[in-house]
C-alpha cells in the first residue's frame, strides 16, 4: 500500500484535488512507470515504429482514455487510472483497463480534456525512447526507468531541456 500526498493530482483533475486526505492504494494491479521526460531539438534517427495516440483526460478525475492507432491499422482502445506515489509527476502508478467499441463509446462521451500526438519508438545502441510529436511540432522524449532510476540520456538525444518535473509537459498539462 502506498500513502499519497493530499496534493498529488491538481493537474489531472483540472484543479482541486479530487480529495483533501491522503489516499491510501494497493499496487496489487498497477504498474509503476519512472519516466524522465525531455523537449527536443529534433526527431533522433532510429524510429523503429510509429503510432497515432488520442488520450482523453476525464475531468475531475485521475483517469484517462487512450485510443492507439498502430501503423498497420491495428486500433486499442484502453481506460487508464494513474496515481502518483510522490509529490511530483515522474513515478506513477498505472492500471489499465482494455475496452471493446462500445465501452470506448459511452466512456468517450464523457467530458474530457483532449491531447493527439504521434508516438516514435526509437531503438538506437540498446535504448528504446519514446519521442512524442505533438500537432504543433514539440517533441517530447520519455525514457521510462523500470525499477532502475537512471540519470543517463543517450548521447544521440538532441535534449533542449529536462522537463520531468515540470507539470506543463505532462499528457495532462498538455491536454486542451
Amino acid at each position: 500500500m502506498a500513502v499519497l500526498p493530499s496534493r498529488d493530482l491538481v493537474a489531472w483533475t483540472g484543479g482541486a484535488p479530487s480529495y483533501s486526505r491522503p489516499v491510501t492504494v494497493s499496487l496489487k494491479y498497477a504498474r509503476v512507470e519512472r519516466e524522465r521526460r525531455y523537449l527536443l531539438a529534433r526527431l533522433p534517427e532510429g524510429v523503429v515504429s510509429t503510432r497515432e495516440i488520442v488520450d482523453r483526460y476525464l475531468v475531475g478525475t485521475r483517469l484517462r482514455l487512450r485510443e492507439v492507432r498502430e501503423s498497420d491499422g491495428t486500433v486499442n482502445r484502453k481506460l487508464g487510472h494513474k496515481v502518483r506515489l510522490a509529490e511530483g509527476p515522474e513515478e506513477v502508478a498505472c492500471t489499465n483497463f482494455y475496452l471493446d467499441v462500445e465501452e470506448w463509446a459511452l466512456l468517450a462521451a464523457l467530458p474530457a480534456r483532449t491531447l493527439r500526438k504521434t508516438r516514435h519508438l526509437v531503438g538506437r545502441d540498446g535504448w528504446v525512447v519514446a519521442v512524442d510529436e505533438h500537432d504543433d511540432g514539440t517533441l517530447i522524449a520519455e525514457i521510462d526507468d523500470g525499477d532502475r532510476p537512471s540519470g543517463l540520456i543517450p548521447d544521440w538525444l538532441d535534449v533542449v531541456r529536462d522537463v520531468t518535473h515540470d507539470e506543463a509537459w505532462t499528457g495532462a498539462g498538455l491536454a486542451r
